[in-house]
């Protein structure tokens, strides 16, 4: 009916869109459209007052147009603010796991040369003098990762092997400690840094790590980017009419990867279209 087809081509007049996935709408509203008319045919009214009972029920055109147009500016974006959000999400995760992994790197380089100079200092030494504290004290404080330090006599240990046994029971030579940032949200660990001259001394430092909230940061953060760009392509893929399970899966186990595949593969499909039309 030609009546039913212009009100069709009325309602989706400026909506922009994938041409098939509109195509598809279209001769779905105009089958409730001829199934009520054919429902009204029935009850005993003539074709013409069938077709403009059918239609008013339905909705009228302008009505209908603002209808259709909400639903496609809503789906595509809702569509575009997941995919930003996504990428926000991952941008702030590299960042701050990058930002993170260079403090421990910069924090285990200064242990390294703290240790260094500590052992200089102790060097040809075979007493801890008070001077020799104070610089000792003054290194440690100049750091803010490093929660104490003990030096051991390891000049009795025959065995090099045999100094962690020893440093583990003997009471230390000499120990300082202070307090460091350390709050509960940071989730640091303390572990020690050891370092000896193999003769005389053995210097143990207990640093602090915070690998816990770099991997908290880095595994929540790919989570939430995961789920939230799985759910982007899956609304592209809906509105594609292409959307089955095997593309979600393809889409939350390969992220980017999957979603070029089914680029790729939908864009071979529509060209094998093509040459047989």
């Amino acid at each position: 009916m030609r009546q039913i087809d212009a009100y069709v081509d009325s309602v989706y007049q400026h909506i922009g869109g994938n041409r098939k996935e509109i195509q598809e709408l279209k001769a779905e509203m105009k089958s409730h459209l001829m199934e009520a008319v054919h429902e009204l045919r029935a009850e005993g009214l003539g074709e013409q007052e069938a077709v403009d009972v059918a239609i008013e029920r339905f909705g009228g055109e302008q009505e209908m147009r603002s209808i259709v147009g909400q639903l496609f500016k809503a789906q595509k974006s809702f569509a575009k603010w997941v995919l930003y959000l996504a990428l926000a999400v991952l941008l702030f995760t590299v960042s701050a796991f990058g930002y993170l992994w260079s403090l421990e790197e910069e924090n285990a380089n200064e242990n390294s040369e703290v240790a260094t100079q500590v052992s200089t200092i102790l060097q040809d030494k075979t007493s801890v003098s008070d001077d020799m504290k104070n610089k000792i004290n003054s290194l440690i404080q100049g750091t803010d990762q490093i929660a104490n330090i003990e030096i051991y006599d390891v000049s009795s240990v025959e065995n090099t092997n045999m100094v962690f046994d020893y440093v583990r029971d003997a009471k230390p030579e000499y120990r300082y400690e202070q307090k460091v940032w350390n709050p509960k949200w940071l989730q640091a660990d303390f572990f020690p840094y050891g370092n000896g001259d193999g003769k005389q001394w053995y210097v143990e430092m207990e640093t602090r790590h915070i690998s816990d909230l770099m991997s908290i940061i880095l595994f929540s953060g790919m989570a939430i980017y995961i789920t939230l760009f799985t759910i982007w392509a899956t609304v592209n893929a809906y509105h594609h009419r292409r959307l089955n399970i095997g593309w979600i899966v393809v889409f939350a186990l390969f992220n980017v990867l999957g979603y070029l595949v089914y680029y790729v593969v939908g864009r071979k499909k529509l060209k094998t279209r093509v040459k047989e039309a």
